[in-house]
Formats: C-alpha cells, sequence, structure tokens
C-alpha cells in the first residue's frame, strides 16, 4: 500500500490593508515635522523610512532628514521639486499633497505619533518573521533542519527587538556619577580591591579591580601556554562566589561572583566539567582520564562534584557557533539564567556572519566588534581567549607583544584588556641539552627555580595600568593560583 505524502496547508498571502497600521499618524507626524523642523531632533534616532506603511511618506520623511541635516529649510516649498515627478504621490494628488500634510500639523503629540509609528512596523515585522517561520517549516522540499530554522527564527526575533532601540542612549551626569560611586562603594566594602566580577586570583584581581560590565577581555597565549586552564579557573571562581554569596543572603548587586555562560568551541562540555573537578579535588586529570585513581580519590572526586552540582556555570559546546549565534544564545541565558559574565574559548573558532571566509581579518573585526557590543548590551563582562601567532616562536625572548595578535588590529582595537599568559618553563623543556655535560646541569637547575612560575602579562588596560602578574601554574591539575610568598617560606639549609 502506498504511502500517502503529508498535507501542509498553504498559508494565503497577506492583504495589506489588513496588517497593523495608521495612516493618519503617518500624515500627522510628516506635517508636524514640515511646520517645526526641531521636532525632528526628537524622532530621527528611533523612525525610519521604512516604519511607514505608505511607502511614499517614509521617502518624504527621508527627504526632511536629508535637508535638515544640511542644515536646510524642510518644508512644502523646499520639498516640491524633489516629489515633482514622483508618480506615487501623483497618485496622492501631486505636490499639493505635501502642503495639506500642513493644515491640521498635531505639534505637540509629534513624539507619540513617532512611537505608535515605529511599534506598528515592529508588529508587521514580527507578523513577516511569523509567516517566514511558518513557510520553511512547512516547505519539506528542501533538508530539513529544525535546530537550524529556530535559531534562523531566534536571530530573526532578535534583530527585530533591536531595530531603534536607542532608549537610555544619553545618561545625565547625575546618572553616571551615581553609577561610579556605586562601583567605588562595592570595591571599598571588598577590601578596596574588587568593584567588579573577581577573578579568584588576588594578584590579578589588584589589578584589574575585578571584571567589569561591558568590558571586553581578551587573553592570548600560545597553544600549551594554559589559557584554556586560567580561563576556567577564572569561570569557576566567579561562579562559586555567586553561589556562596547566594547562601550566605548577599544579593546579586552586592557580590562579586556572577554566573556564567562559557561558549567552549574547542572542548565539550564533560571534558570542562572533568577539568573543574581535577582542580578541585587536587586529582591529576591525565590520571582521571585513564582511570588511574584508587577509591579514596575517587570518593574525593565524587564529593567535589557533589558539592558543586548547582554550581550556576552554562556550558555551550556547540562547535562552529557563528557571532550571532552565539549573541542570541547569551541573550537568552541573561534572560533565563541571570548570567552576569560570558567566556569565550576561543575567537578564532568562531565565525562571522557573511558565508565568504576569504576575509578572515574582516571576519574577525566582526567578531571582536560583536564580542564588545554584546558586552556593552548584556552590561557584563566578556573574556574571549585568542591564540598568538607563531612569531612568538622566531624570537629569542618568548614573551608575547600586542602585535602577536593574530589579526591583531581588531582584536587590540576592541578590546578593553588584553591579557598574554607566558611561562619559562614550558619553552625550558624544549631546549634539553645532552644529559651528563655541564649545560645539562644548568638546564636541570634553572628549570628548578621556574618550576611552576607562570606570568599573566597585562598588555593593555582601558583603565589602568599595563604590567606583569606573577602565577603559580599547578600542571597536573592546570590550575592557576598566586605565588607562595617567599617570605613565608622556611630556611633553605
Amino acid at each position: 500500500m502506498a504511502t500517502r505524502a503529508p498535507k501542509f496547508t498553504i498559508v494565503d498571502p497577506v492583504d495589506p490593508s489588513t496588517l497593523p497600521q495608521n495612516i493618519e499618524a503617518e500624515q500627522a507626524l510628516l506635517g508636524a515635522l514640515l511646520v517645526d523642523n526641531r521636532l525632528v531632533e526628537d524622532v530621527q534616532l528611533k523612525l525610519k523610512r521604512e516604519h511607514f506603511f505608505e511607502d511614499v511618506h517614509g521617502r518624504i520623511f527621508e527627504q526632511i532628514l536629508r535637508l535638515t541635516d544640511k542644515n536646510m529649510r524642510a518644508s512644502p516649498i523646499t520639498l516640491k521639486p524633489l516629489f515633482a515627478t514622483d508618480e506615487a504621490l501623483l497618485s496622492l494628488g501631486g505636490t499639493n499633497y505635501l502642503a495639506l500634510l500642513t493644515e491640521n500639523p498635531a505639534l505637540i503629540g509629534a513624539r507619540d505619533f513617532a512611537q505608535q509609528i515605529y511599534d506598528l512596523a515592529i508588529l508587521r515585522e514580527l507578523i513577516r518573521v511569523g509567516r517566514s517561520m511558518v513557510e520553511q517549516a512547512t516547505d519539506t522540499s528542501h533538508e530539513i533542519d529544525p535546530l537550524g530554522q529556530i535559531q534562523e527564527a531566534e536571530l530573526s526575533l532578535y534583530k527585530v527587538a533591536e531595530q531603534g532601540d536607542v532608549q537610555n542612549s544619553a545618561t545625565d551626569f547625575a546618572g553616571a556619577a551615581a553609577t561610579a560611586i556605586n562601583m567605588i562603594e562595592k570595591a571599598r566594602k571588598t577590601g578596596g580591591a574588587l568593584s567588579g566580577v573577581t577573578t579568584g586570583l588576588v594578584g590579578l584581581n589588584k589589578w584589574l579591580g575585578g571584571m567589569h560590565n561591558s568590558d571586553l577581555m581578551i587573553l592570548a597565549a600560545r597553544p600549551g601556554m594554559g589559557k584554556t586552564a586560567l580561563a576556567t579557573n577564572i569561570a569557576f571562581s566567579a561562579a562559586y562566589r555567586a553561589k556562596q554569596d547566594k547562601i550566605e543572603g548577599v544579593t546579586a548587586k552586592d557580590s562579586v561572583g556572577a554566573p556564567v555562560a562559557f561558549f567552549s568551541l574547542e572542548m565539550s562540555s564533560d571534558q570542562l566539567a572533568a577539568r573543574i573537578l581535577a582542580e578541585q579535588s587536587s586529582l591529576s586529570g591525565e590520571k582521571m582520564r585513564k582511570g588511574e585513581i584508587d577509591q579514596a580519590e575517587f570518593l574525593k572526586l565524587s564529593r567535589a562534584a557533589s558539592d558543586l552540582h548547582d554550581l550556576p556555570l552554562y556550558i555551550d559546546d556547540t562547535p562552529g557557533l557563528t557571532i550571532a549565534a552565539l549573541r542570541t544564545r547569551a541573550r537568552r541565558l541573561k534572560r533565563q539564567k541571570g548570567i552576569g559574565m560570558i567566556v569565550v574559548d576561543y575567537v578564532q573558532l568562531l565565525q562571522g556572519s557573511s558565508k565568504n571566509g576569504d576575509n578572515r581579518v574582516q571576519e574577525i573585526s566582526e567578531i571582536t566588534r560583536g564580542l564588545k557590543t554584546l558586552a556593552k548590551e548584556l552590561e557584563l563582562p566578556v573574556l574571549a581567549l585568542s591564540q598568538l601567532s607563531r612569531a612568538v616562536e622566531s624570537r629569542e625572548d618568548k614573551r608575547p607583544q600586542l602585535s602577536d595578535l593574530r589579526e591583531s588590529g581588531s582584536i587590540e582595537q576592541d578590546a578593553d584588556i588584553v591579557m598574554f599568559i607566558f611561562r619559562e618553563e614550558y619553552y625550558h623543556a624544549q631546549k634539553k641539552p645532552e644529559e651528563g655535560t655541564d649545560k645539562f646541569e644548568k638546564w636541570m637547575e634553572r628549570g628548578e627555580r621556574i618550576r611552576g612560575k607562570a606570568e599573566v602579562m597585562i598588555a593593555k588596560q582601558r583603565h589602568g595600568a599595563t604590567g606583569i602578574v606573577p602565577m603559580h601554574f599547578h600542571k597536573e591539575t592546570t590550575k592557576f593560583s598566586d605565588p607562595i610568598d617567599e617570605g613565608y617560606l622556611p630556611e633553605r639549609r
């Protein structure tokens, strides 16, 4: 028996006359603008030509903006030559229509009319997006990709939401000063070190003052330096502090912790979780992977997992994310989970919106600009990891420089803070001389002195000084920590 093809209902095209609209509001607004050009300042940031339902109204609005931008008077007389041969306007009465618009101007209600025109345009755009979703979902003649369609729909809805969103685009000094005072008070309460989200590292907190809202922070290093390890340490510390502060009744506003969204484009979520468990249980990650742990160590690991089961750390390990998709997911996590920090591992694995990957520098520029925009939009710090070019390897001094950033121009320009990780121990291990020689003895002595030592180099900081923060790196557990003060060490005999 032949299988019947599924039936789909094809939605008839929408009758334009049934779409949300208010022609009279458009006419009243245009009339008010033509009578008093000063009103243009009140509406030009929100309204665009495409927000008008009547296309000719949109073109009249556009010409008003152009004239006033040139400090010229916009009136029926100055607009007349611009629309003398406009067929759409002729159907409404020709250039006399421009004069008719000014007969009953609603000068007082101009802002209200502009808001309604904008709102109705958004409703029409929502209808368009909804119809597109229905058409794509019912069309099975192409590749069936429901998750891709959901992602595309979310992106379309986000674009609708951000259109003309210029509310609070300017803050008066009193409001900005109040925010600054709150940050200073927060730093004072935490002992003068933190006004942002904690990194979990005393030395780094002192240099940065914590990770601040709206900042794009770049953490870069060559492979093997431990950038994912440091980012994981920081993400865990911020999330754990948020958890502890919540238990102790500290409000989210006063907490120096934050729920974290970790976009891991290189490692899977279980690998990242295993790394965190290794750090917190002080077990070797390599032994854990091989299962070379005894019963006591396994119980220690299980207790760590139990203690952290409600840690507000959310890992997204979707490979090949575009910057647009990441932005959509981050907005959703902000809304649903209240995240206060984002980590991206790493920038070069993200994709731009363009399908043409020929110009990688331009694509990276789009990505870093998108991350900075995301930090400002969601008002949280974004920590993005980045690879360094091989130029480091060709120098005698292996310490990174800003010029070593891959596609460095856009990354350096968009970042508020740029940090590098340097571990001499890593490069020293590659210079092992022949055993039994004097060079080998000196090599061993040097290796002992630099064992576990690391540096976080702050190469750029928009809000403060640059410099080097000493660290200790425990290779077995991939954990960074503050160095031990040698003044507290016992005397060597």
